[in-house]
């Protein structure tokens, strides 16, 4: 059994700590390839960690080649070689199971149909904006946005998400990612920050770029694991509880409930939610948010108009709780707002005469159409008897089960040889685990019109249903 003393420095979390460790012991020879190691229960408690401390740990060296996981087994360290390039030195490298090809048909979970824009009536309002509003235009910009945007958000959540948000709760910032980073700046770059597994790859690189304590929470079937956020003691989590990115669940009540307990259990604790996609529910009216049920102020909630309206609109919003108003004011206060006048006035213009609205109805009904027409293609071909398809309840994306024996780097590469390319779900997973399903696809149907979808699906039963 291993003799590791953790060190007490928390810059270091405990699975790296154990990682290297392990990856040490390998390397020098001290663990010999083809040694089992211990159980991911026993090392649990004969270390004094939690087990997802472990299979963190494990699931990490798995991934970089250090140790194999055998089922109904357990893990074995592999063969450690000091200079891997003299050893097999003619062996053939493995080839993809099929050649690539061009793509025609991409599945990108990150496209959204641009050709229904209202130009002209964008057009239009920019120049009453240009002509009424001149003055605005050259005046600084309050660092938290213009007072005409942030009144439109405020009414807009009201009636479309039930939150009764104020004005000066809402910041407006360039993006989503921009934002997360003041967050992290807010809160401070040495809390323990918890991140979906899997999740949206983009989130796990923010906050890995500003601090060095950022944790996987694995999923279960109503989202984040609440204990999972207990056992590694982090502060600040970050979610997608109005349709999880990349599996599609929708948190059910209960469990924010939960989250909810948790944040309040603590002083310091903090839920950023983020609501990326919540405009295009399919099914009935969203769940409310967490930051409309929240009662002590720890909620962050931000949404961008990113998804909603264009790729290039980079305008996203927070809403902070009260105390953490005054709390941005006095440390980040001096950050500029980074939109311009002119595309707020413009946008709120847009919200105020009810183009928004309207936009989005007509946006969801284009979406849910395409959706129907790929899950409908699907199922009545050849794939429908071998794939599964799920978490299409919400959003620009659903989840591809395939049950023809291909893992996912050959699902990948031969619907890549038919010209069609979908994302396996392991690529979204920031840290790798041992259960990682091995036979599920991502696929976006928002940026394909209907004679690609149809065209596309073809190529993925070509690829997948022969």
């Amino acid at each position: 059994m291993f003799t590791l003393t953790f060190q007490s420095d928390e810059q270091i979390p405990l699975y790296q700590q154990l990682y290297r460790y392990i990856k040490d012991e390998i390397e020098s020879g001290h663990i010999q390839g083809g040694q089992r190691l211990p159980s991911k229960r026993a090392l649990s408690a004969h270390l004094k960690i939690s087990i997802i401390t472990v299979e963190t740990a494990y699931a990490q060296l798995v991934a970089e080649g250090y140790i194999v996981s055998k089922p109904g087994s357990g893990y074995y360290a592999e063969h450690f070689i000091d200079n891997p390039a003299c050893d097999d030195a003619g062996a053939e490298e493995e080839q993809p199971a099929c050649p690539p090809a061009d793509i025609q048909y991409d599945f990108h979970t990150n496209r959204i149909d641009t050709s229904d824009f209202p130009f002209s009536t964008w057009t239009k309002l920019s120049r009453e904006v240009l002509s009424e509003r001149s003055e605005d235009l050259l005046n600084a910009c309050p660092a938290q946005g213009t007072a005409a945007l942030r009144i439109q958000i405020a009414a807009y959540l009201k009636n479309f998400r039930g939150m009764e948000v104020s004005p000066e709760q809402i910041f407006i910032g360039a993006g989503s990612e921009y934002l997360t980073g003041l967050i992290i700046q807010l809160l401070g770059r040495d809390n323990a920050y918890g991140v979906e597994n899997p999740g949206y790859n983009k989130t796990y690189q923010i906050f890995s770029a500003n601090t060095s304590r950022v944790f996987p929470i694995p999923m279960d079937e109503k989202g984040a694991s609440a204990e999972a956020i207990s056992g590694f003691g982090i502060n600040v989590l970050h979610i997608t509880p109005s349709h999880h990115f990349p599996l599609g669940i929708i948190m059910p009540v209960s469990r924010r409930q939960e989250l909810l307990r948790w944040a309040y259990s603590r002083e310091g604790r903090y839920i950023i939610e983020d609501d990326y996609d919540s405009e295009f529910p399919y099914t009935g009216r969203p769940i409310p948010t967490l930051q409309s049920i929240d009662r002590n102020g720890r909620v962050i909630y931000i949404n961008t108009f990113t998804k909603s309206l264009a790729p290039s609109m980079r305008i996203s919003y927070m809403i902070l709780p009260p105390a953490l108003c005054q709390r941005f004011h006095n440390r980040l206060g001096f950050y500029s707002c980074t939109v311009p006048v002119f595309e707020q006035l413009t946008l709120a213009r847009f919200m105020e005469k009810g183009h928004f609205d309207r936009h989005i109805n007509r946006m969801k009904k284009i979406y849910r159409q395409r959706r129907d027409l790929l899950c409908q293609t699907i199922s009545e071909g050849r794939l429908g008897k071998i794939a599964e398809i799920s978490g299409c309840d919400a959003g620009m994306h659903l989840l591809l089960t395939i049950h023809n024996g291909m893992k996912q780097s050959q699902l990948v590469s031969c619907a890549a040889a038919e010209g069609a390319r979908v994302y396996g779900l392991g690529e979204y997973y920031s840290f790798p685990v041992s259960d990682m399903p091995e036979n599920i696809v991502v696929a976006g149907f928002s940026g394909l019109n209907e004679q690609q979808l149809i065209l596309g699906a073809a190529a993925l039963e070509r690829a997948w249903a022969p």
